[in-house]
């Protein structure tokens, strides 16, 4: 920049005291931050727990609410909190949220007919974080519907949960959409004591064995999943998607959409060799 008379005036970051000397404006959230995460560090306030106000916060740094709101962004990136309108912000897990790993065995429940999927043992108990609901729902999902094989818009029954460990915050949304053919094999709409009960009471009618494939991606949360699952709305989910079909027919009976939080599993696949790659190389090409 320069002056009239055209002397060069160097910038400099406009600073403002805060009680133990000046702040750069430019990194005051940040330090805002860092001042909120040593504060949750130090367990002032437990996993779930609501956060004060940005109002509140503003007063107490001497800030305007705009510093603080990205203050408050950068802790929500780093997963110390969650921001959601209307409900404030709620200290999540931060950096030891526990995670799991996710393989590919599906296992029979040990106390009650059923199964149980790769997210899950057969050991541990899941509950629901909000009411389980069983409704008749227009599919409009084109990619689901066409992995249901159905018209996009067709009614079909939908179970929807959120679920995860007894100890631990909402682990996954499962919202599984049952095909017209089957949905009304008695049972199915319960929600029986076991997990995968409703898959089993499939089986039973008819379709044994159901087989499974899963399809993985990672994409960013809505609003609602978000809210959900207690994260921010820029933490990336993993989305698996997977398809049931009858032992009998070869026709998909179910599809299951599984929406995790991205820093809440592992994915792990053991890798096969093809058919090609059975033999060791011949020993003329190792000694090329």
């Amino acid at each position: 920049m320069l002056t009239p008379d055209m002397t060069p005036v160097k910038l400099v970051p406009r600073q403002f005291k805060d009680g133990e000397g000046a702040v750069a404006v430019h990194s005051r959230y940040l330090d805002i931050a860092a001042k909120i995460r040593e504060r949750i560090e130090a367990n002032e306030w437990e996993p779930g727990a609501k956060l004060p106000r940005l109002d509140d916060f503003a007063a107490e740094y001497g800030a305007n609410r705009d510093t603080v709101g990205r203050a408050i962004g950068v802790l929500e990136a780093e997963g110390y909190v969650w921001a959601v309108q209307g409900r404030g912000i709620t200290v999540r897990y931060g950096t030891i949220r526990p995670r799991r790993p996710r393989g590919n065995l599906v296992k029979r429940n040990a106390t009650a007919p059923g199964y149980s999927f790769p997210s899950a043992t057969s050991q541990e108990v899941w509950k629901h974080h909000i009411s389980p609901v069983v409704s008749a729902e227009p599919l409009n999902d084109p990619r689901i519907a066409k992995l249901l094989k159905v018209e996009p818009g067709t009614l079909v029954m939908r179970r929807f949960r959120v679920t995860g460990p007894e100890s631990e915050p909402p682990f996954q949304i499962n919202i599984s959409w049952i095909h017209p053919r089957v949905a009304n094999v008695p049972g199915v709409a319960s929600q029986a004591p076991g997990p995968g009960d409703w898959l089993y009471r499939l089986e039973m009618a008819g379709h044994w064995p159901i087989s499974w494939m899963e399809i993985h991606r990672a994409r960013m949360p809505s609003k609602q999943e978000a809210a959900l699952l207690e994260i921010p709305t820029n933490l990336p989910v993993l989305e698996i998607v997977r398809v049931g079909t009858s032992g009998s027919d070869g026709q998909p009976v179910e599809v299951t959409e599984y929406i995790v939080a991205s820093d809440r599993v592992e994915t792990i696949h053991v890798l096969h060799r093809d058919e090609s790659a059975q033999d060791p190389w011949p020993d003329e090409i190792n000694e090329g």
